[in-house]
């Protein structure tokens, strides 16, 4: 099977299991727009894999294996054999995208981007497909640089991109663990409920829990909070102005970057209320 069916393939899979799991282990969370937010969170991703074809058809995996050819590297010049380059070459594209995260979150153009993420006013599994296309190739940059950087192998990236979003869809999806489930699984990775600390319309709260797939970085540099001040289910979701249903409409996420405020309830007038502005 081919990258791109392979990738296809996974991605499928996870989200329709992520759907069946919401059904079957909800938080309970009331939802008044539901899924109705859909075809705006489902053709986002779409757009984005279309710009990043364009753009750069081999993807960050053949990035890497242009790398190779070349013998770029730090990896490749320390001589490392791939049992063990494969899973530090994971580790370090993780810890770039927990860097590259917190950038986004602070540099206020950056921020502009990532908002429309943020300002989904219910989370569930489509929320973690939720990425303003120009975010995605400036992430594919990125990331690019990281591993001509790393001359990380091939199958680490290709492995990293799969665990990526397979965990994106994970944690924002609208599932409730059992405490000690939740207790033992956020030690190795992001769960549901320590990522909806990072949605909370709280602008501390929303500066934590940066991570997507591991959930280390956040301990180690002083990001980690174990829940939003007002619980896991008494936390207000999105950005204020941009809850209104007619926001999740796809034209209206396309050009929010654009837009200081939308037209939705409780609206800031300013700006530096906001996550990445100071």
């Amino acid at each position: 099977m081919s990258e791109a069916g392979i990738r296809l393939a996974v991605f499928l899979g996870v989200l329709a299991a992520m759907l069946w799991a919401e059904r079957q282990w909800a938080r309970g969370v009331v939802r008044p727009i539901g899924w109705r937010r859909w075809p705006g969170n489902l053709s986002l991703p779409v757009i984005g894999a279309a710009l990043v074809r364009l753009v750069a058809p081999a993807g960050a995996v053949g990035v890497a294996l242009w790398a190779e050819a070349q013998g770029l590297g730090l990896l490749p010049m320390l001589g490392l054999p791939a049992w063990l380059a494969v899973p530090l070459a994971i580790l370090a594209l993780d810890l770039a995208i927990y860097a590259q995260h917190r950038v986004f979150h602070h540099v206020p153009l950056l921020w502009r981007l990532h908002r429309m993420h943020h300002a989904d006013p219910e989370l569930d599994a489509t929320t973690g497909l939720r990425f303003h296309p120009l975010e995605i190739l400036l992430s594919l940059g990125i990331k690019a640089v990281v591993v001509v950087a790393l001359g990380a192998p091939a199958v680490a990236v290709l492995a990293f991109e799969l665990l990526l979003n397979a965990t994106s869809l994970f944690n924002h999806a609208d599932i409730r663990l059992p405490r000690r489930v939740d207790a033992v699984l956020r030690r190795v990775l992001v769960t549901p409920d320590m990522h909806r600390t990072h949605h909370s319309e709280v602008p501390a709260e929303t500066d934590s829990c940066f991570g997507f797939c591991l959930p280390w970085w956040d301990r180690l540099f002083g990001t980690y909070r174990a829940a939003p001040a007002a619980g896991l289910d008494g936390a207000v979701i999105g950005v204020p102005g941009f809850r209104a249903a007619g926001e999740q409409r796809l034209d209206r996420l396309l050009l929010q970057p654009l837009r200081r405020h939308g037209s939705g309830p409780a609206a800031s007038p300013d700006p530096s209320s906001q996550p990445g502005v100071s």
